[in-house]
């Protein structure tokens, strides 16, 4: 072979390493009292890392469902068939618990270790399997608003087996949710919904009307809003009924997305579809914020994960390459988007594991808690997802043009990063969704400079940004107008607060520097000089298992 073919100054794919080798995951596993479930987190990180993980997710993106509205008898069918890698994928998920081991187990840190374990399964280029488990995850809670049915299909919507197949959901080993609230001339305005819902003298509702987004629509159960006799209520809809019929409910079309592409998201019809009243008449939107504010959560953990993701193949792809005779890693500029991407991760992920803190206690009764939750999730929701854009454009320019090929799992990768922000409140519901806590809960402002002053006088940046916020809340005039600026600097408040008490000195040090006293500019890598960036380095490097034969039999166990 000629010399010109010769393969030299490639990097070696990053496969077969632990992707929960994080010191901010795992040092928040501990701050947050889940330290004994460290080796589950371990664990899930090996297999998420292992190269057999990376190709179901490649190829789930590369063969995306298709819908198949008949049989070739010309009977309705209204089933999306899979490619083999998604089944894999959700039966991994699901046997690892991410969709709803906090509800079925008595450990006081549940939601700590889940929100780890869902931080380490987001870390991977293509997050459609995260819709599915999160819906289901999100379920419980607001299907409790109905003892009956949560009686009769939470331990199936908790169980460990992935059953996919539309038979009746009490005949399942386990059971996956889905949602359908948004209609085409509402979108985040669901109290404009025109889905009917007539009452069966049976106690049941049969629903009419039309879905603009339906999430995975090959669910077993489904939680929908329609207009009821006693105005917009919350319902459970099977796609199987018990006898064994199917439910009236016909998938006009899939949603050709930009991102997302294994999850199937459609639009749908009900025809009478039978359905099961979740709450009282007319309190839909009470009783479904329960199942939303897990969902939000949650895309919080998805950015989180992501930027993660995209930091590997940064430094991972950094440490390996030559350039102008020193490897990409050793360029000061490099170096300095390097970090600053490691820093945005970083901050992110110790935020989260805060928050799930929160739900933990929150649900356990603390009222403080419930009140920081309340506010910090929405002011999280906002910007850790609205940074991931930007964070993975970044990310992928660091391979350069190797980076914007499809085989790197980039482009992917990029795809997938705005949707966080959309999904469940765009930009904008996220903030205005703070000033109205602000506004009707009071207590949530307290509880969140509670939780800034808990630094108060550790850094002199972080005390400065504490006073021009509460300036900033003390003016309400046009306060809506500037909701944005103003939750962007309550989120880079709640981190410094975070991160100068519970991170690594040069982290906090590099964040308050730069998030906080303006040494910064609009785009990533530009980090003032003087700062610590090797430490920074250092704790965002992929760990590669010694023995990767141990992580081969793990993700077979996991199968």
């Amino acid at each position: 072979m000629p010399d010109t073919h010769e393969v030299f100054n490639q990097v070696p794919p990053l496969v077969d390493y632990d992707a929960a080798a994080d010191p901010a995951l795992l040092e928040g596993l501990r701050r947050e009292g889940a330290a004994d479930s460290e080796t589950e987190v371990r664990e899930l990180g090996r297999i998420v890392g292992s190269a057999r993980v990376q190709e179901w997710t490649r190829l789930a993106s590369e063969h995306p469902p298709t819908l198949r509205t008949h049989d070739r008898f010309g009977n309705r069918t209204d089933e999306v068939e899979y490619h083999p890698a998604w089944h894999e994928l959700m039966d991994c998920a699901v046997r690892h618990g991410l969709h709803g081991s906090p509800w079925s187990e008595s450990k006081p840190n549940a939601h700590v270790l889940r929100a780890a374990k869902y931080i380490v399964w987001a870390t991977q280029s293509e997050q459609g399997s995260c819709c599915p488990i999160t819906m289901t995850y999100s379920a419980v809670p607001a299907l409790r608003r109905e003892p009956e049915l949560a009686e009769r299909f939470e331990p199936l919507l908790t169980s460990e087996e992935y059953d996919f197949g539309l038979r009746p959901p009490e005949s399942k080993r386990g059971l996956i949710a889905g949602m359908a609230m948004t209609e085409k001339q509402g979108g985040s305005d669901v109290r404009a919904n025109t889905t009917r819902a007539e009452p069966s003298d049976d106690g049941t509702y049969r629903l009419t009307g039309h879905k603009w987004f339906c999430s995975a629509p090959m669910s077993d159960l489904f939680l929908v809003l329609a207009q009821a006799p006693g105005g917009l209520t919350c319902f459970l809809l099977p796609r199987v009924l018990p006898d064994g019929e199917r439910n009236p409910l016909r998938l006009q079309r899939l949603k050709d997305k930009l991102g997302n592409r294994s999850n199937a998201s459609s639009e749908v019809e009900y025809d009478g579809a039978v359905a099961w009243r979740v709450g009282e008449e007319g309190r839909g939107v009470r009783t479904i914020v329960e199942m939303v504010n897990f969902t939000r959560f949650d895309c919080v953990i998805g950015a989180t994960g992501g930027m993660r993701w995209g930091v590997h193949q940064a430094v991972h792809h950094a440490a390996h390459r030559e350039v102008f005779g020193k490897r990409l890693i050793e360029q000061p500029l490099m170096r300095n988007v390097l970090a600053d991407l490691a820093l945005e991760a970083e901050a992110a992920t110790t935020l989260v594991l805060r928050l799930a803190g929160a739900i933990d206690r929150s649900l356990a009764g603390d009222d403080g808690e419930s009140a920081f939750r309340r506010i910090s999730g929405a002011v999280s929701k906002y910007w850790v997802t609205k940074r991931w854009p930007q964070h993975a454009a970044e990310a992928l320019e660091c391979l350069g043009g190797n980076g914007y090929v499809e085989e790197s799992g980039l482009p992917r990768l990029y795809r997938e990063a705005p949707l966080q922000s959309i999904w469940e409140g765009s930009g904008n519901v996220a903030a205005l969704d703070v000033l109205r806590a602000m506004k009707k809960e009071p207590e949530t402002v307290e509880a969140f400079f509670d939780e800034l002053d808990a630094a108060s006088g550790a850094d002199r940046r972080l005390d400065k940004a504490i006073r021009e916020l509460r300036r900033d809340l003390s003016e309400p005039d046009g306060i809506e107008a500037r909701a944005r600026i103003v939750v962007e600097r309550m989120a880079l408040a709640l981190q410094g607060s975070l991160l100068v008490r519970h991170g690594a000195p040069a982290v906090a040090e590099a964040f308050c520097t730069s998030r906080l006293n303006g040494e910064w500019g609009h785009a990533f890598g530009t980090l003032p000089a003087g700062l610590d960036l090797a430490t920074v380095l250092e704790r965002a490097r992929p760990t590669l298992p010694k023995n990767t034969n141990t992580v081969r039999e793990e993700v077979g166990r996991a199968r």
